[in-house]
């Protein structure tokens, strides 16, 4: 049955008294066309169906995302039975496919056979969850189907899962129904790659993709709500079908948020920092986010030896105060931490492992508030450490002292009271360019150092700005070259270390022995001292370095010296020159710099 035209202003003001949030930017997009177009019911409730539908989804992803950011802190889980050997899980194995990015020592015949002996009988669910609740984790995600193909539930699309091992048992359907009944944000780690099988990135992987795409929907399908969707990516090509496979995620679970991976491949790494359309959220790996104000999650090891599967007990454990210190950073950098446990073959997760998380736990029971719910800033993060803040409060998280007194650049508030968040007052001065704070005595436990500032105005109008003021750094953006960069990451380049920012740093590569960092200031200047802040100091990686400026064709030395620790700030006699570089002439491992800096004051 037809009906006259109606008009574009009509439209609208109806469909406002039916739902007053929606986009009226949206409905007034085809008014040209409305006005060309007689309605029929049918078509006018089409289009409202249609944009209401469409408004609503937006809403609940900008939702889930919020919520997700507010969560801070979840559980990563690589298992399988890989945890058989105490090896990576997927890059131990040795591939044969050449389009296949890893050889590992495990030949393929022995890892593809490893679930004929996976049996771990003393795994339980609620365990596991609760475990990750007593930690003050807000979300889990559990590898269900890692780069070998492997899949962790009761998969109708390829018979290499664990219904097929002695277990027989679904862990992705016990996790799953354990997390909901706990009232755990609950997802999946999915690999869209596989490397078992032969159809992977060759002529049929049309074919695959769409076996691929069906093992998506069993875990989308038969599990309940699903928050979280976590691609990977092995850096080689990404033929996914992208688009569809986005649509088939969205259409099955509408609000779920999902990482950036999907969209990764050969043409750039994740620590780049690009996220696509269909994506919510980057993420970093074994490195703090950028504080860039874009959602991101940081996914971090428990392992001291950085292994995501379980590496045995020699692995060792971080310690709780490096840990911490992991968590702080990414909260005071606006983003959230993922940090991994590996679970043994027997189905429990490590006792090392589980008491330094139920450590973290503890002491977010008492200062969560200053995670949870916050936003970084409004200081970035700096050497001293990081804010957050939510409302008109913000906490300083002191993480590396700098004297009794911290001195910070100027805010466009009025700080109307300073306390220690475990207790007592704290001195302050404030005026038009800094606030200073005097620092109280060091605490015995990590991360006590927390004060809590009341602002007059909320913390999220203030633009951010650095927590330290500028340096009279010669170096601070000047062209840098290296001998060597890790892997080759922009995020790890030569000029992170002349930057003026001490959360970035210039790493090179492991078992690098000797490294040279290079400055060319532009023009010759006079440098008569150097400031070096070298990362994990502990490590003790550089030995012996010197600094050294080129003139008459050859390097000359203006200072030499054996392991400059955490901070070296040294003066020498002036020289005068336009290049100079670090040269570390003797390395335990990698050295990696968070700045060096060259002055032209002789006596600072």
């Amino acid at each position: 049955m037809e009906f006259l035209p109606v008009s574009i202003d009509q439209y609208v003001e109806k469909h406002l008294r039916i739902n007053p949030t929606v986009n009226v930017s949206e409905l007034r997009k085809g008014q040209k066309i409305m006005k060309k177009t007689t309605l029929t019911l049918p078509l006018l409730l089409f289009i409202l169906v249609s944009f209401n539908t469409t408004a609503l989804a937006q809403k609940a992803r900008s939702e889930a995302l919020k919520s997700w950011r507010d969560a801070r802190f979840g559980m990563f889980i690589h298992w399988g039975p890989v945890s058989i050997t105490e090896k990576e899980i997927s890059w131990s194995r040795a591939n044969t496919n050449l389009k296949c990015p890893n050889t590992g020592p495990t030949p393929a015949a022995v890892y593809d056979n490893l679930y004929k002996q996976f049996n771990p009988v003393n795994f339980n669910a609620k365990e596991w969850v609760a475990t990750a609740k007593a930690s003050g984790m807000k979300y889990m995600i559990f590898t269900a189907k890692h780069c070998d193909g492997f899949l962790m539930w009761d998969s109708k699309v390829d018979d290499y899962n664990i219904m097929h091992t002695p277990f027989k048992r679904d862990v992705c359907a016990e996790l799953a129904k354990a997390a909901h009944e706990a009232g755990m944000k609950f997802g999946w780690y999915f690999s869209p790659m596989d490397w078992r099988d032969p159809d992977c990135r060759n002529e049929k992987n049309a074919e695959f993709v769409k076996r691929m795409q069906a093992e998506i929907t069993e875990l989308l399908t038969n599990y309940g709500k699903i928050d979280i969707l976590w691609f990977d990516t092995d850096g080689s090509s990404a033929p996914w079908d992208a688009e569809n496979t986005y649509k088939l995620v969205r259409k099955l679970q509408p609000d779920i948020v999902i990482n950036e991976r999907l969209d990764i491949g050969d043409q750039g790494g994740w620590n780049e920092g690009v996220i696509g359309p269909n994506a919510d959220f980057h993420t970093p790996e074994q490195t703090v986010g950028k504080f860039d104000q874009r959602p991101w999650e940081s996914c971090m090891t428990v392992s001291k030896k950085s292994q995501w599967s379980w590496g045995g007990h020699s692995d060792g454990v971080k310690t709780v105060g490096e840990c911490l210190g992991m968590l702080i950073r990414c909260a005071g950098c606006d983003g959230n931490m993922l940090f991994n446990v590996g679970p043994m073959p027997n189905g429990e997760i490590a006792p090392e492992q589980v008491a330094v998380i139920r450590e973290m736990g503890g002491w977010l029971a008492k200062n969560g508030k200053t995670i949870y719910g916050t936003r970084g800033g409004p200081w970035m993060p700096g050497k001293p450490g990081v804010s957050t803040s939510r409302g008109n409060m913000v906490y300083l998280h002191i993480l590396s002292r700098p004297g009794d007194t911290l001195l910070l650049p100027a805010i466009p508030a009025k700080i109307v009271g300073a306390t220690l968040l475990a207790g007592g007052k704290v001195s302050f001065n404030q005026n038009e360019k800094t606030i200073s704070i005097v620092l109280p005595p060091v605490g015995t436990e990590p991360g006590t150092q927390i004060i809590a500032l009341e602002l007059n105005r909320p913390a999220s109008e203030i633009p951010p700005l650095k927590m330290s003021f500028p340096s009279q750094s010669l170096t601070t953006g000047k062209k840098t070259t290296a001998s060597n960069v890790y892997q080759g990451l922009a995020t790890y380049a030569a000029g992170k270390a002349c930057d003026d920012d001490e959360t970035t740093r210039w790493a090179t590569d492991g078992g690098i022995k000797s490294a040279w960092l290079e400055v060319d200031l532009g023009t010759p200047e006079s440098v008569g001292g150097a400031v070096i802040k070298q990362a994990f100091p502990e490590l003790q990686r550089i030995r012996r370095f010197s600094i050294e400026y080129w003139q008459n064709n050859q390097w000359k030395s203006c200072y030499t010296g054996e392991n400059p620790g955490e901070l070296f700030d040294k003066t020498f006699p002036l020289v005068t020159a336009q290049r100079f570089r670090l040269n570390i002439t003797d390395a335990a491992d990698g050295p990696t710099i968070w700045e060096f800096q060259l002055t032209g004051n002789k006596s600072r």
